[in-house]
């Protein structure tokens, strides 16, 4: 059998049927781990295997779960803090036994009710499941670029998933994959994004010093919204009487409220326009020719 995974799946064999549940082969203190009666489903007998998520129950057993968490060992994620007491914060993790983050592992006191990024880790220790919003030191360094994209390596323009973290002057620190981090800038946002989203992105730059760049389109990709953009400005100035208030010094957050995309798009999307002579740019904004 192979080893156990505490905090994550397991293919576990069903062994003894008790009043209570159903006890599967694998560890314990006497070899064995209970599946509680409300998660045994009811065709599971005696030989058959199941997925099961292993963790510690509240006296510090091994038991087995078919729920399915919101955050594994190893993972970054957003969660809401349950309750609080005088040792730390439980945060909800979509388990019977809410995940335990010690004040040593918290930035600052977190409060009930509110949502946090934290990593999920095994404490060496202890051998407690726990959370850390000390996120920093759980991520991997930037990758070598002879990597590939199955060992972990990363290369510009590669899709990869993203993990909004927290808002910067700049745009958002994301998590890049469950390892990197990377930064997401204001004008690659063309939509409402915020921490804890969870969305497809690109790398759009690996810089010398290993910081990652992301973007939320490819390159080929932004090229297309633009000159999607440029349609739907002409025809927008078209309706409105050809005239649109918003110029290359507006807000960009104006923008994105009234047309959904970023300062950039907005401007490239000016710039066709003005250079296929079917608009003129006045101190007011801009209008038909």
């Amino acid at each position: 059998m192979e080893k156990l995974k505490l905090g994550q799946w397991n293919k576990l064999k069903a062994t003894w049927k008790v009043d209570f549940g159903m006890y599967l082969e694998g560890g314990g203190y006497d070899g064995k781990i209970l599946l509680p009666e409300r998660y045994v489903p009811e065709d599971l007998k005696i030989g058959n295997e199941i997925d099961v998520f292993l963790y510690l129950d509240n006296e510090e057993r091994l038991v087995a779960t078919t729920l399915e968490p919101k955050a594994m060992v190893g993972d970054f994620a957003y969660l809401e803090v349950a309750w609080v007491n005088e040792y730390g914060a439980f945060l909800d993790w979509g388990l019977m036994k809410d995940l335990f983050c010690p004040f040593r592992e918290q930035k600052r006191r977190m409060e009930k009710g509110r949502s946090y990024i934290v990593h999920v880790h095994v404490d060496e220790e202890s051998y407690r499941i726990m959370a850390s919003a000390k996120v920093e030191k759980f991520l991997a360094p930037t990758p070598p670029r002879r990597l590939s994209a199955e060992e972990g390596g990363l290369h510009i323009d590669q899709e990869v998933e993203l993990l909004i973290w927290q808002k910067t002057d700049l745009g958002f620190k994301v998590i890049i994959n469950n390892r990197y981090a990377g930064l997401l800038y204001d004008t690659q946002v063309f939509r409402n994004i915020h921490t804890g989203d969870r969305v497809k992105g690109y790398i759009s730059n690996i810089r010398s010093d290993g910081k990652i760049d992301c973007s939320l389109q490819r390159y080929g990709q932004h090229r297309q919204h633009t000159e999607d953009f440029s349609a739907r400005l002409l025809r927008y100035l078209e309706t409105q009487g050809g005239r649109c208030r918003l110029g290359d010094k507006s807000d960009a957050e104006e923008i994105k409220e009234q047309f959904g995309v970023s300062k950039r798009t907005y401007k490239q999307a000016v710039g066709d326009l003005y250079k296929r002579r079917l608009i003129r740019i006045t101190e007011n904004g801009i209008e038909l020719v």
